[in-house]
């Protein structure tokens, strides 16, 4: 049994902020949140005082490659399965290396939880993960499998058009290629269930599973898409095949079609938005797109692309965004609850409530402010990060 003390905590929840709380947690999971004096802490409990200082949720990454990416090495990169535009048979739990740096950079910096998934590289990509952060084995770090990868733009167009020679080489042939792979599932969809009334053979593709569970309505489809024609493409294909379940993944002109979003109850992970502009389709990213989109009533959650971004500068991300109008009361929850909710996850991530994941961060100011830093963090309960034990004077570390 362990519990924080004496702290100013966030709950993002409808309990909101308590000041002079205390989180009980056991066995990875909170088994008490309130005051001080509402929450009876056991003798013999590890009680860690927070001394007045913001305890947080984990904060959650919504789209990030950590895990995959082995920290940008090109050589052990594992994100990107080129051999064909559409490959929905990939999962990427089975390329998540719990090793990968990325992830000790994540759970040092408050993320306990990212979305991993495959590149942009493919027009479908494959299988997406709910990862924790912190851990050995990628099985018993695996939340849940929470969408099926797309990619829409210049990404895909490069890859496949301008060095493999094939389609797509054009956004129409990008909408083609998407359109293609989910006509061929609803008739896969449609001849499994024949097979299965007629009680005959049918033979079995891992690709048109996946894919299945997408028109079937199991499995969200979550689309990169930058500029805001692409996004008004992913809206008018989803709309053609009925899939509901869909978020749009850096939305960088997103602001452009707010009202779009909310007409259909779609769910914008914005980012990365400290970039310059390294294409034509990034040529309008703002930090202004989370607040207009909040104020226009999007469910917004802010990502890092990590390793675009490392994946330690999410709370960056979300102070830069509050400079150019995001409310603060707002800020949190863009990396806490609404990726959750996005995700699917929020039964276990995304708030401080008993029954949750025992992920919790102590900070030493405001989580999204420069100065601010991590000094505790926690992954189901287990303690991930102390800055005092952890932290190490890069001088001693530089690699001779």
């Amino acid at each position: 049994m362990r519990a924080i003390v004496n702290g100013t905590v966030h709950t993002v929840s409808e309990r909101g902020r308590i000041d002079g709380g205390t989180v009980l947690f056991d066995d990875g999971e909170i088994v008490a949140v309130g005051t001080d004096e509402e929450v009876e802490v056991p003798e013999g409990t590890e009680t860690f005082d927070a001394g007045g200082r913001n305890v947080t949720p984990g904060l959650v990454d919504a789209h990030s490659h950590a895990g995959m990416a082995e920290w940008g090495e090109p050589e052990d990169g594992d994100f990107n399965e080129v051999s064909d535009p559409v490959t929905p048979q990939v999962n990427a739990l089975d390329g998540f290396h719990p090793r990968d740096e990325e992830l000790q950079h994540a759970f040092q910096g408050g993320v306990t939880t990212v979305s991993s998934r495959m590149g942009s590289a493919n027009v479908i990509g494959g299988i997406i993960c709910s990862m924790k952060t912190y851990g050995d084995v990628a099985d018993r770090m695996l939340i849940r499998e929470d969408g099926m990868k797309a990619a829409f733009g210049e990404n895909p167009k490069r890859f496949h058009g301008d060095e493999k020679d094939r389609q797509p080489s054009t956004r129409p042939g990008v909408a083609a290629t998407l359109r293609e792979a989910l006509m061929e599932a609803e008739d896969y969809v449609e001849r499994r269930a024949n097979a299965r009334e007629e009680d005959e053979p049918f033979e079995r593709d891992l690709g048109m599973e996946n894919l299945a569970r997408v028109v079937e309505g199991e499995l969200p489809l979550r689309v990169h898409a930058h500029r805001a024609d692409d996004i008004a493409t992913v809206f008018r294909i989803a709309d053609e095949f009925g899939i509901e379940k869909l978020s749009i993944e850096h939305a960088t002109e997103g602001h452009v079609l707010a009202d779009e979003f909310v007409e259909r109850d779609v769910p914008a992970v914005v980012g990365p938005t400290i970039s310059s502009a390294s294409k034509y389709e990034l040529r309008n990213i703002t930090f202004e797109t989370p607040g207009i989109l909040h104020e226009a009533g999007v469910k917004v959650a802010i990502q890092t692309d990590a390793p675009i971004l490392p994946q330690e500068h999410l709370d960056v991300c979300v102070g830069l965004a509050v400079r150019e109008g995001l409310p603060e009361d707002v800020a949190l929850r863009t990396v806490t609850r609404n990726p959750a909710e996005i995700l699917g996850i929020e039964d276990r991530v995304g708030t401080v409530e008993e029954g949750t994941d025992a992920d919790l961060v102590v900070w030493d100011g405001p989580m999204f402010e420069l100065e601010s830093d991590a000094e505790q963090v926690f992954v189901e309960g287990e303690r991930a990060y102390d800055r005092e034990r952890d932290d190490l004077d890069p001088r001693e570390e530089y690699a001779w």
